[in-house]
């Protein structure tokens, strides 16, 4: 009988320890799926040298375009150049990365008439103009939304930041109108590439 009896206290024992073991692993799952989730969000920090290696002085208009054209910040101050008022910068996960009372650039819309998209008639549109940065970083935009959609009137180049220097790249492409505002902001940006759709 006693026997039983400790058999019965060995296998309840057992058993506690299995389920909290099964239950710290969860747990364990649970807490690297947020880590991994929150880190997916998070750019590496670079150092200060490290950011200065990817600073381009100017950004080349390259691709589908009659006019390349090699852009520095001298060259967009002699653009239609826009002021913008409180710019944040919003992540995916909703949180405020960057907060800007004012900040001047120039139209993406202007730039890409500028460089004049080499099309064969009005109605050839399927085109997609690529944002990208010295750290391989992209974002893209269609024909569409610059030329026939309220983006064109809200997507910049800017090159400065609260009365001073972009930080982060001497030039950047922001999106105004982004629900989300981080995933086209551009820092580094060194070309601005018109392909067509295939």
């Amino acid at each position: 009988m006693k026997t039983q009896n400790y058999i019965l206290i060995f296998l309840i024992a057992f058993s506690c320890t299995m389920c909290n073991s099964s239950k710290k692993e969860k747990a364990d799952a649970v807490s690297t799926e947020k880590v991994s989730e929150t880190d997916n969000d998070k750019h590496p920090v670079l150092t200060p040298a490290d950011s200065l290696k990817l600073v381009n002085h100017q950004i080349e208009v390259k691709g589908e375009v009659e006019f390349p054209l090699q852009l520095t910040v001298d060259s967009l101050r002699k653009m239609k150049v826009a002021t913008i008022t409180d710019f944040k910068v919003v992540c995916q996960s909703g949180e405020v990365k960057k907060d800007d009372k004012t900040c001047k650039g120039v139209l993406l819309k202007d730039i890409l008439e500028k460089a004049k998209i080499k099309q064969s008639g009005h109605k050839d549109r399927n085109f997609y103009i690529v944002a990208r940065a010295s750290d391989g970083y992209m974002a893209t935009f269609s024909w569409a939304e610059i030329f026939n959609n309220p983006t064109g009137e809200n997507a910049y180049v800017l090159f400065e930041e609260n009365g001073k220097p972009v930080k982060n790249g001497e030039m950047i492409t922001i999106c105004k109108n982004d629900i989300k505002t981080g995933p086209r902001h551009v820092s580094w940006l060194k070309s601005i590439e018109v392909y067509k759709v295939k």
